[in-house]
């Protein structure tokens, strides 16, 4: 009989729990020996993520701060309720339901450590606090296991934490080596370990127990990353809320928001935007016209003929409008929006002209002269004195906006908004970016290149056919979270509350599960490997930790 083995895993900032999912998926076997995953329970501050993490992981989590009172006044600015508590190792045992962990996994809040953040607000004592988690969590579950301790531990953030949480790790690294591991720092692309549709880079490092895990821990296998459409392809169109529920809804964005993202170019950002030629607040070359059917407002040519003439003929629903030579060049009468040049002599005034029944608008050169300061909107030249700043001194009430010439030409790089990709839309054979907690159309490549246009009749919030053809619109919340392996693109996924800010910043946080179970796999067979008595099995893999792996093969106590 094959023997069969129950490795159980526990969670640290578990969000709403897609790295316990990921372990749960795992089945590693080596020989005749096999293992499943069992999850113990997670821990998070935030009481919606734990609800979703009672549902995804499949066993009750603990909503628990796990800050000290010295970290709680910093960050929040003031003293803690009178009802807190510090949390301490019987927090701990309660929440993973009183049993022992093989492998804790910490996904520790990343915000102080992320490029996102200016290095100066990451240097704030609020932000600082919030950073010393990291440390803080790994002591709790020392401390908590110290007589029989985990075998295994996994701790997970941004490639940043290596320079700006630096001194941290290496108390971390010095605390983990203290209490008998052998310590491993790597950088993996998540989006490789999981096969996804997304360049996901995280900071891992690896702790294992020197005496009860001695067989070496190789690297999981990659695989090349996907399309983002071999997964969006496989959902319905976005904005069918009937199939997907509503997660799958469009983002409302601004107008001038789908114009912008209609003319970035697919796999590119809005640098993109600097190659139109803008003349007089205008583009030059390109005009947006509604994409009607059934020849809304056609105009048929004097040679042509017409098409049936229905009940209803007007322009609006048909091509029921003649170009008819016959009208004379200046008969005014015809001329419908038609503007008189200052020298001209205007038609007869009579009660029920309007500019939209013949020329009954001027070109008025003064307006620039003779209104000037007053004109609502205006732009004062970067070269030109402002004018009087008054209380409500808005663009919409003088010439309280400036032309700014330098932003322009002095992004360098290393600027935040050259290199971030903002506005950035991905095309639908590449693959995206890692899905971060503050997803959004301007602050990344978070729109997509979709060639799946819709049908005109279909109620989206905007669609705006792109000069390559495609439809330029942002992701949804549920294609993010299945570019995160959080759902399977074909099933639909709840998440607690009705936010998409609030859902697409735990998505953003969560740990991909088709990369945790890739980890979780080779995490599996090494402890099957310590647990059968095998010392030693060749990987097609590198080792975590090479040196470590090498000095443990040799008499004495020899740490990396």
């Amino acid at each position: 009989m094959t023997p069969r083995f129950e490795i159980r895993h526990a969670h640290l900032f578990c969000g709403l729990g897609g790295g316990a999912a990921g372990f749960n998926q795992a089945r590693p076997d080596i020989g005749t020996a096999a293992a499943e995953f069992r999850c113990i329970g997670g821990i998070d501050v935030d009481a919606a993520a734990i609800r979703d993490f009672d549902r995804i992981a499949g066993v009750p989590g603990t909503v628990l701060d796990l800050f000290d009172r010295d970290q709680y006044r910093a960050f929040h600015g003031c003293e803690p309720p009178a009802d807190w508590r510090e949390a301490g190792t019987p927090e701990i045992h309660a929440a993973f339901g009183h049993e022992r962990p093989h492998v804790v996994f910490l996904s520790a809040p990343c915000k102080g450590f992320s490029g996102l953040m200016s290095e100066s607000k990451s240097r704030t004592d609020k932000y600082q606090a919030l950073n010393r988690l990291t440390l803080r969590g790994v002591m709790l579950t020392l401390e908590a296991y110290k007589d029989d301790p985990v075998e295994v531990y996994l701790f997970e953030n941004v490639p940043r934490i290596a320079q700006r949480g630096r001194h941290l790790l290496d108390q971390i690294t010095q605390l983990l080596q203290a209490y008998g591991y052998a310590v491993a720092e790597t950088t993996h692309d998540c989006g490789e370990l999981g096969g996804l549709a997304q360049s996901r880079k995280r900071f891992l490092l690896v702790a294992r127990h020197r005496e009860k895990v001695p067989p070496f821990l190789y690297e999981p296998d990659t695989r090349p990353l996907q399309s983002v459409g071999t997964v969006l392809g496989r959902m319905p169109l976005a904005g069918d809320v009937d199939r997907a529920g509503p997660m799958h809804r469009v983002p409302a964005l601004q107008w001038k928001t789908w114009v912008r993202l209609a003319f970035v170019e697919a796999g590119r950002d809005w640098r993109s935007l600097n190659r139109l030629q803008v003349e007089d607040g205008v583009l030059r070359d390109y005009l947006i016209v509604p994409d009607y059917h059934r020849g809304y407002l056609g105009v048929n040519g004097w040679d042509d003929a017409c098409g049936t003439v229905a009940g209803n003929s007007l322009p609006s629903n048909g091509a029921y409008s003649v170009a008819d030579p016959r009208a004379a060049a200046d008969a005014l009468q015809y001329q419908q929006y038609g503007v008189l040049a200052m020298d001209d002599t205007a038609g007869a005034v009579i009660g029920v002209k309007s500019p939209g029944q013949g020329t009954f608008s001027v070109a008025d050169p003064r307006s620039a002269s003779g209104f000037e300061g007053k004109g609502k909107y205006r732009i004062t030249s970067y070269h030109e004195a402002a004018g009087t700043v008054i209380a409500r001194s808005d663009t919409g009430q003088g010439a309280f906006a400036v032309a700014d010439p330098r932003p322009a030409n002095q992004r360098v790089q290393g600027d935040a908004y050259l290199t971030n990709g903002h506005y950035g839309v991905v095309g639908w054979n590449a693959a995206s970016g890692a899905v971060s907690a503050a997803a959004g159309h301007d602050n990344g490549r978070w729109s997509v290149a979709d060639p799946r246009l819709p049908d005109a009749r279909t109620q989206l919030v905007a669609v705006i056919r792109s000069l390559d053809g495609t439809w330029h619109r942002p992701f949804t919340t549920l294609e993010l979270a299945a570019l995160q392996s959080l759902v399977d693109p074909e099933a639909q996924l709840e998440l607690d509350g009705l936010s998409d800010q609030a859902w697409r910043e735990r998505i953003g946080n969560a740990v991909p599960p088709a990369a945790a179970r890739a980890i979780a796999g080779e995490i599996g067979r090494t402890l099957l490997l310590a647990w059968t008595g095998q010392t030693f099995a060749l990987g097609s893999t590198p080792i975590w930790v090479r040196n470590v792996a090498v000095a443990m093969t040799l008499p004495g106590e020899v740490r990396p």
